[in-house]
Formats: structure tokens, C-alpha cells, sequence
């Protein structure tokens, strides 16, 4: 069947309000959680083919995520469904005021290949629960991945309520050239802006979840262990093929060489070697080369190995970096952290709110003054103060990006409000009419009703 009668047949599917019934959607979610935890060795054993990925890494950074999605709504669904009372004003009453939530309809969701199951599933569970048809297109780079998901949604569900679409770049082209409702693309920057130009054609609202160099803070009153654990832990995880991993460091100079140090110490101890299941490869030959190129052999403070068989590379350190190095011009995506030094905080968070808004930021300080002036200086998606990439782990705050990082949000409520349409509904009695409103009007009116706005 081809992808076009699919999506006519999702729109109407959608027609039939089938997909609004709460308990509709409670069975769906309950049939996909269902299938993943069935599935849950394929979906394993597909990922490691891809680029290694340990079983515990996939549970605990793409299974557990889409559980722990589908556990929110199915817990939260009914209030969340729920019309809300809000205040009606003087100029409209005899009435009552709510606001209900409604499903968009047919909804499109491009996912990415760091997180193959997570970045297509969790939006997907959001858009079920808030009573949408989907198609989700699965990242081709990840093959396994993509072919597994497609195998599971498609055998177990109706292709006019869900269905996942394989295909490559030729593919996702015919996609974006259909109506949808709604398109939710997880990705590049760059080919955001595709998805951005072929959304507008038919005014199809976007969630773009994109990137950016997202910046790690160490200043000299930071507990330098906690950050250099964190940071090593955030960085090298998925082999920082991570959107939101700290892409570089700045680090106050007074305790730079303390740091680093501590740095090296961590990297060591978590044995981050070829044949370590807790260390991912890089996803293809492609960016192998493009990461290797990046790695500046002059500059190298650790690490710098590299097996292109293996498509392993180790963790590297980069020093002595200023703004105008090529590592520093684009999101690195892969496990090199090149290491500006600073001396004062206030111009750091300058130069750093002169680039593009990142999707996370992260400071490591035990300074009150230091964090007010992050949080309220520099503009990003999200983050976290002394931690970093956890804030994700929290379903009750939003995800999203800023400017070039990205439009939109979702997790948890997000995710639901994302997926909807916020309904305005007034309704008022038909006695007790007032004749303020209506014609012919005098100066009488207008001052009554100048009163009445209190202007």
C-alpha cells in the first residue's frame, strides 16, 4: 500500500472520533507497552547491530524512557483530557468559560538514530495519548533499529490508526510532500530547516527537536569531582553521540589544571576501551571521519586513538582551544570535549550568548550569585546546575529547544499539550440580555463600556 492511501485512510480513521474515546487510547498504550516488553530482546539485539549499544544502556536511555511515557498517560490521561474551568470575565458573563483539549488529527514523526527507540517512540506515545492517528518514520541510519520497530508497530497495529514507515532521505521527501496535522522531526539542525520550508507549504504546525553546541560550566567554587564524574559520564555516554551532552567546556583558570586532571582520572576509571560494552561505536564510516578530522593532534590533553575497523574512538580532550577552532564551529556529536579556559564568569556567559542558542547548558558551581546569573543570562532549551543531561530524566519538565536548537517541547504534559489543540468554548444564558453591545450606539454606551474595561 502506498504511503499516500495511508495517510488518507489515518484521516478517515481520525473522522469517526474513534481516537478521542479515553479508553481507546488507555488500550493502544497498554498494547504498545505490550509489544515492547515482548520484543524487548529484538529491540536489544537489533541496536547492539547497529552500534553496540549495551543492553543496559538501552533500558536504561530508550526502554525505560517509553515506559515510564506510557506510565505517565496512562495514570494522567483522564485529567488530562478533562476540559478546564477557567474565570469568565464581566464583559461575558451570564456564561462559563472552558478550555478543551482536542487531538490535531493525522500526526508525522521523524525519528533519530542516537536514540532510535526513544526519539520515534516517545513522541509517538504522547500523540496516541492525546487521541492522534501517526506515522512515524524510523531513522534509516540506524537499519536494525528501524526495521525492528517497523515489524513490531506494523504487525500489531491498524495502518489507519498507527503505522511506521522505513525509508531513506528519497522517502521522507515524499513524506513531507503530504498534509499532516502536525509534524514532529527529532534531527539536524540543517534538515530541520527541510522539514521547516516543506511544513510551511501547508501550514502544518512543527515540534523540532535540533541541537547545538551545548556548553558544560566549571567555575572555581564548582565541587570539582562531582563535575568531572558528571561530565565525563554525560559526555562519553552513547559515545556523546548525544544531543543534549555537554559539547565543550569552559573552565575558570585558577582550577583548570585541577580539573583536568580529574577529568583524566574519571575517563580512566570508566574504561571507556573498544571491547567495553558500556561504550558504544560511532554510528558509521561517515561521521568517524568527520569526528577524526576534528581532533587537532597539537591540542590533544588525553586520549586521540582511533580504530576506523572498529569505528571506535577513544575519549579525547582537547586544550588550548579558542572560538575560531574548527571543533568550536559546528555540534561536535561524538566523544571529543575541547576545553576553553576563562577568567571571568560574567564575559564567559557573554561570549557563550553570542553563539546560537544551544539545546541544554549546564553550570557546576556551589556560587548563589553564579547560578542566578546563568539561569537568568543565558537563554537554552534546558539544563541543569551541577548535573548534566538528567533534566530529561524528569517527565514533569518540559524538553525542547530555543532559536536554532529547536520549536517546541514535549514530556509528560508537554508531550500531550504538543500533540493537541487547546479548544476555546464560552457558553452563556440566553435571558438577562444587556443592550450595552448592540446598536445604535451613543456615548452613553461607550462610557459604560470604557468603564467596564477600566480605561
Amino acid at each position: 500500500m502506498e504511503i499516500s492511501d495511508i495517510v488518507s485512510k489515518q484521516k478517515e480513521f481520525f473522522k469517526t472520533h474513534q481516537t478521542k474515546n479515553i479508553k481507546f487510547r488507555r488500550m493502544y498504550l497498554e498494547k504498545l507497552k505490550e509489544i515492547i516488553i515482548k520484543n524487548e530482546n529484538l529491540l536489544y539485539e537489533a541496536i547492539e547491530k547497529d552500534f553496540g549499544k549495551s543492553r543496559f544502556d538501552t533500558f536504561t536511555t530508550e526502554i525505560s524512557f517509553i515506559i515510564n511515557d506510557i506510565n505517565y498517560y496512562l495514570n494522567n490521561l483522564k485529567s488530562l483530557s478533562r476540559p478546564k474551568k477557567v474565570r469568565t470575565n464581566l464583559i461575558n458573563q451570564i456564561g462559563k468559560s472552558r478550555i478543551h483539549p482536542e487531538p490535531l488529527g493525522n500526526i508525522l514523526v521523524i525519528g533519530a538514530w542516537n536514540y532510535p527507540y526513544q526519539l520515534a517512540l516517545s513522541p509517538v506515545v504522547a500523540a496516541i495519548a492525546a487521541g492522534n492517528c501517526c506515522v512515524v518514520k524510523p531513522s534509516e541510519i540506524a537499519e536494525s533499529t528501524m526495521k525492528v520497530m517497523t515489524k513490531i508497530i506494523n504487525d500489531n497495529f491498524p495502518p489507519e490508526y498507527l503505522y511506521a514507515y522505513e525509508g531513506g532521505v528519497d522517502e521522507t521527501t515524499e513524506l513531507l510532500k503530504l498534509r499532516f496535522d502536525k509534524i514532529f522531526f527529532t534531527g539536524s539542525t540543517k534538515v530541520g530547516r527541510i522539514v521547516y520550508e516543506a511544513a510551511s507549504k501547508n501550514l502544518t504546525p512543527v515540534t523540532l527537536e535540533l541541537g547545538g553546541k551545548s556548553p558544560a560550566i566549571v567555575t572555581k567554587d564548582a565541587n570539582l569531582e562531582i563535575a568531572a564524574k558528571r561530565i565525563v559520564w554525560g559526555k562519553f555516554l552513547n559515545a556523546g553521540q548525544t544531543c543534549v551532552a555537554p559539547d565543550y567546556l569552559l573552565v575558570e583558570e585558577s582550577v583548570q589544571e585541577q580539573f583536568l586532571e580529574t577529568l583524566r582520572k574519571y575517563i580512566k576509571e570508566f574504561d571507556y576501551k573498544p571491547e567495553s560494552e558500556h561504550y558504544t561505536r560511532i554510528i558509521n564510516a561517515k561521521n568517524f571521519e568527520r569526528l577524526t578530522h576534528l581532533i587537532n593532534k597539537d591540542k590533544i590533553y588525553f586520549g586521540g586513538n582511533f580504530n576506523h575497523k572498529k569505528l571506535y574512538i577513544e575519549p579525547t580532550v582537547l586544550t588550548h582551544i579558542n572560538w575560531e577552532d574548527e571543533v568550536m564551529q559546528e555540534e561536535i556529536f561524538g566523544p571529543i570535549l575541547p576545553v576553553i579556559s576563562f577568567t571571568n564568569f560574567n564575559i564567559a556567559l557573554n561570549q557563550v550568548s553570542d553563539l546560537e542558542k544551544p539545546l541544554a547548558a549546564y553550570l557546576f558551581t556551589n556560587n548563589s550569585e553564579e547560578k542566578e546569573v546563568f539561569k537568568n543570562k543565558l537563554s537554552f532549551g534546558g539544563g541543569c546546575i551541577n548535573e548534566v543531561i538528567m533534566h530529561l530524566g524528569n517527565e514533569n519538565l518540559p524538553f525542547g529547544g530555543v532559536g536554532n536548537s529547536g520549536i517546541g517541547n514535549y514530556h509528560g504534559k508537554f508531550g500531550f499539550d504538543t500533540f493537541s489543540h487547546q479548544k476555546a468554548i464560552l457558553e452563556k444564558v440566553t435571558w438577562g440580555e444587556p443592550k450595552i453591545k448592540y446598536p445604535p450606539y451613543s456615548e452613553k454606551k461607550l462610557g459604560w463600556i470604557r468603564k467596564l474595561l477600566n480605561f
